[in-house]
């Protein structure tokens, strides 16, 4: 049973709230010394969580999908969402490290790393591409199975937080104030409800359907957990092996909530 849309909307307000508190706690000044090192635990759990989501819950939705779709059980059936899976990967890479400057959890918040309004814009620019397939992501795996849904969502939810707290440490380096952390952190908070919104309403009018929006959502999902959180996971682990714990702990913790949701919707 696949979610409603005032569910949808509530997953997706939900997560975009996320990146605005994200952003706000930099408020007052010198909170974000103390918060950082629970962010960095914070990332470890949502890394681990989202890796569990994609290669437990939504692959082997996505296969059921490709086969009952082309009728055939042949592993050939299966290159098709594979290539959408690595599209969405690729599509990430693009727009996140090959436009976007790289940048580590809010290293840029110190005045002796102060860093330009161009790479600001720039970093936003990638982000939103990234976040706008957050919303993709929720609403794809929540018209599939709500209970796959509702996975998918704490996944991303868990990386929203800290997402926003970076964007944010990068306007207040590059000299802007409070009203520029709001408005950056809400566009980004407002993509992932307009990834929800634009696949809810015409996503499937135009033909791109479940079938095809969550192997390509996937790709960025794995991405971001694989190839942005893991690292930034063990830049800030080194001396802090908990942190590096904290990637298995949200293994755990997805496999508690897996069971959890299966028990309740199955009873």
């Amino acid at each position: 049973m696949g979610a409603s849309f005032i569910q949808l909307l509530i997953f997706g307000a939900a997560a975009a709230a996320a990146n605005v508190l994200g952003g706000l706690i930099l408020f007052p000044p010198g909170i974000h010394k103390n918060l950082k090192k629970l962010l960095a635990y914070i990332l470890a759990l949502g890394a681990g969580f989202m890796l569990s989501v994609v290669f437990v819950d939504v692959l082997p939705e996505v296969f059921e999908i490709w086969q009952k779709k082309e009728n055939s059980a042949s592993s050939e059936t299966l290159i098709y969402p594979m290539v959408l899976l690595l599209g969405g990967y690729l599509l990430t890479q693009f727009f996140e490290h090959t436009i976007a400057p790289h940048f580590h959890l809010g290293e840029e918040v110190h005045s002796d790393h102060l860093i330009s309004t161009k790479s600001v814009y720039t970093a936003v620019g990638g982000l939103l591409i990234h976040t706008f397939f957050d919303g993709v992501s929720i609403a794809a795996a929540a018209q599939v199975d709500f209970k796959v849904g509702v996975l998918v969502f704490l996944a991303i939810l868990l990386h929203k937080f800290p997402e926003g707290f970076t964007i944010a440490s990068m306007i207040l380096a590059a000299g802007k104030g409070f009203r520029a952390v709001l408005v950056g952190t809400s566009l980004l908070g407002l993509m992932t409800l307009v990834g929800v919104l634009l696949f809810y309403l015409i996503g499937p009018a135009i033909g791109f359907t479940v079938a095809y929006a969550l192997p390509l959502a996937s790709g960025v999902t794995l991405y971001v957990a694989a190839s942005d959180l893991i690292p930034e996971v063990n830049h800030h682990g080194g001396k802090r092996p908990l942190v590096s714990l904290s990637v298995f702990a949200g293994v755990a913790l997805f496999f508690a909530l897996h069971f959890a949701l299966h028990g309740i919707f199955e009873s």
